[in-house]
């Protein structure tokens, strides 16, 4: 696990795997209350692109994994973590990278591959759908932010048992989450329009065809000029770990 120093004083956590090739590297952004490592490294999906001959490159979100956890919401939002990126990508002094994001992480590559074009070769979109072209980020219609922020939050066990975004509790007391920190990434999350128009990069949105919060993943493909959508098995929790997820993934990133 490596570090640097974001754009605000932000201290951002990421990891490298695999050796450097003729091909970029492949960058990956994890979704909210996990990290790289449980996003990625364990369903599998880095040991595929390793062994594709590719290296892989992950940060840890702020206020997610081992990455600082301000709790002001000031702090936080996709914009935010779009520009962390272009940190780390300097810090590293890549060029030209393939970026990867998973639904939160979707977001942000979004944003990213909408302001820098020539950093990236090609994008994948996952965990999101018409959401992201109707509302600017995450689909909130299916899970209100005061509910996700709320069931964090609280300290009654009845209220967590009663939430319709109980799962989101569940996962950061599985994972060892700040609550509060990932309650103010919540208050901060991006909902303005993104200018996917702009995204040069050809483009994957891969989807669980289960997934509630990537519903309608062709509306996000028509939106962006040079799209494509794939739906493999599973939902917003399983669809990294079905068998065609890292396949359709490596084969995409190597056209």
């Amino acid at each position: 696990m490596e570090r640097f120093t974001s754009f605000d004083g932000t201290g951002i956590a990421y990891q490298v795997w695999g050796e450097p090739s003729e091909a970029p590297p492949v960058v990956l952004h994890h979704g909210f209350v996990v990290d790289a490592t449980t996003n990625f490294a364990v369903p599998g999906v880095v040991g595929a692109l390793v062994a594709a001959g590719r290296r892989v490159v992950a940060p840890d979100a702020r206020g997610h994994g081992a990455s600082d956890k301000p709790h002001d919401p000031a702090r936080y939002g996709e914009p935010a973590m779009a520009r962390d990126l272009g940190c780390l990508l300097d810090t590293l002094g890549l060029g030209t990278v393939d970026l990867v994001g998973y639904s939160m992480g979707a977001v942000v590559s979004a944003i990213f591959a909408a302001g820098n074009g020539p950093r990236v070769r090609r994008l994948v979109l996952s965990g999101v759908g018409a959401g992201v072209v109707e509302l600017g980020g995450l689909d909130t219609r299916v899970m209100p932010p005061a509910e996700v922020a709320a069931v964090l939050l609280t300290s009654s066990p009845a209220a967590v048992e009663a939430s319709p975004a109980a799962a989101f509790r569940m996962l950061a007391d599985a994972v060892g989450a700040d609550r509060a920190a990932l309650a103010a990434q919540v208050h901060a999350a991006h909902r303005t329009p993104i200018a996917l128009d702009r995204i040069t990069a050809p483009t994957l949105v891969l989807v669980g065809q289960d997934d509630v919060l990537a519903a309608r993943p062709e509306v996000l493909a028509a939106a962006i000029p040079d799209a494509r959508w794939k739906a493999v098995s599973g939902d917003h929790m399983t669809a990294l770990r079905s068998p065609a997820y890292a396949p359709a993934l490596v084969d995409f990133l190597k056209s």
